[in-house]
């Protein structure tokens, strides 16, 4: 437990860093990033986050459920299920809004624009946090395996790749709504923030309920693609020439497949 807490405060501190990093990008740049650019790099979080559900959630999922002798297919899917009523249900009650579209989303709130701004990339920010800290888990409950930390380190490169831009991506429209450069690091910084808190959570839930580990795994995936599907995909595809969207999508997902293939 002790080395999957550590691991896991690595591994999420780390994705924390790139989304800080990306962050500091308004210290350089004072305008918003470019319509196709933001496509790509929401693009490439979508396919990032995919592959990840299925190469280092679903499918360790499955393979546990099968060694203890139950149907691989049950867990996995209702653990999926109840991920996505999960991220729901926060997308329903959180007021946010969305930084491409531009749409507020929950329940209805007086908060200023670039709170709701902040809240729009926390809120995705949890699945990912719970994944990263669910896959040191399971190294840990795998008895140390290297080709087990081996994949839970290929899911945080992914997941912290796909941060830096994600921090630019939230830092430089608070600067446009007026924030100064530093407030709008800070906020930009801190989105971030929920993901080694809940990567902590996480790995101490999986130790109390060992025996649910396939539920979890599943959970944190559906977590994920409720986020792809209901916000990054859409959003990568607003507009004109929606097809570099796509493009980023398929970028994304061959870099995590690749990265959970050689590394695990």
């Amino acid at each position: 437990m002790v080395d999957a807490l550590l691991y896991a405060c690595a591994g999420t501190g780390f994705t924390f860093l790139l989304t800080t990093l990306g962050a500091a990008m308004v210290f350089f740049f004072r305008r918003t990033l470019k319509a196709h650019i933001q496509k790509v790099f929401l693009g490439f979080a979508a396919g990032v986050m995919i592959a990840a559900s299925v190469w280092s959630l679903l499918l360790p999922a499955i393979e546990l459920a099968e060694a203890a002798g139950r149907p691989g297919w049950l867990p996995s899917a209702a653990g999926f299920m109840l991920g996505i009523a999960f991220l729901y249900g926060l997308d329903r009650l959180i007021p946010h809004l969305h930084p491409v579209a531009g749409l507020q989303e929950g329940l209805s709130s007086s908060m200023k624009r670039t709170s709701l701004l902040v809240l729009a990339v926390t809120l995705h920010n949890i699945p990912e946090g719970i994944a990263v800290g669910l896959s040191f888990a399971l190294a840990a409950q795998a008895g140390g395996s290297p080709a087990a930390y081996a994949s839970a380190v290929a899911l945080a490169l992914g997941i912290g790749i796909q941060n830096f831009p994600e921090g630019a991506a939230i830092s430089l429209p608070l600067r446009q709504e007026g924030l100064s450069a530093g407030r709008a690091f800070l906020f930009g910084s801190l989105s971030g923030i929920v993901e080694p808190v809940f990567g902590i959570l996480a790995v101490l839930i999986a130790g109390a309920v060992s025996p649910y580990m396939p539920w979890l795994l599943s959970f944190a995936a559906g977590a994920m693609m409720y986020v792809v599907v209901e916000e990054l995909i859409p959003e990568a595809h607003l507009g004109e020439h929606s097809n570099i969207g796509t493009l980023g999508v398929m970028l994304g997902f061959v870099v995590m497949m690749a990265l959970d293939v050689a590394l695990g």
